[in-house]
Parts: C-alpha cells; sequence; structure tokens
C-alpha cells in the first residue's frame, strides 16, 4: 500500500483573502478563518471539484495546527469537517478556548 499523505506541504497564509492556500496537483486547497483577539475561527474548507482526499486535507489542518501553537493561538472549529478532525487528533484540543469541547 502506498502512503499518499505529503509529509511537507507548503501553506500560504493569505491575509487578504483571510484563507490558508496549499497548491496540490488538483487544484488549490484553501481554509477559510477569522480572527477575533488571539482566536482563529476556521469557517470553511474549500477544495476542488470532485477532490475527496482526506490525508491531504488533514495534513493541511495538522499544519495550521502547528502555525497556531507557534503563534499562541485559539483554534474555534467551525465547518463540521474541522470539528471531526478534532475529535480524530485529540491532541489538538489543547488549541480550544475554554468552554469549546469537541
Amino acid at each position: 500500500m502506498i502512503n499518499m499523505e505529503p509529509t511537507v506541504m507548503r501553506i500560504k497564509d493569505n491575509t487578504f483573502a483571510r484563507q490558508f492556500e496549499a497548491s496540490i496537483p488538483e487544484g488549490l486547497l484553501s481554509v477559510e478563518y477569522s480572527f477575533q483577539e488571539k482566536k482563529i475561527f476556521l469557517t470553511k474548507i474549500n477544495t476542488p471539484e470532485n477532490f475527496e482526499n482526506q490525508p491531504i486535507i488533514d495534513t493541511m489542518l495538522k499544519n495550521i495546527m502547528e502555525l497556531s501553537t507557534e503563534k499562541k493561538f485559539r483554534v474555534v472549529p467551525i465547518h463540521p469537517k474541522i470539528a471531526v478532525f478534532f475529535k480524530k487528533n485529540p491532541k489538538y484540543k489543547e488549541l480550544l478556548p475554554p468552554g469549546i469541547r469537541i
């Protein structure tokens, strides 16, 4: 079995469009966000048409979590797929603001 999950993904923080972007062979993968104080609200995942490769989306979300950890931001998952990511990866639950349970 071949592991299709990339180990390193280049993520660009497009502050003008308020989204994290990654170029993948299928097109542009992005996660929209908004900031409020020291919290980043992840509101939407945009994928290329007919894109269903969850490991690549998870890799992008892991990279976003690492960036949030470095910048000491709390993460509020608004999009359901991002909430599912937190359920599957309990090590990132420390990034949730107080009072938010998933």
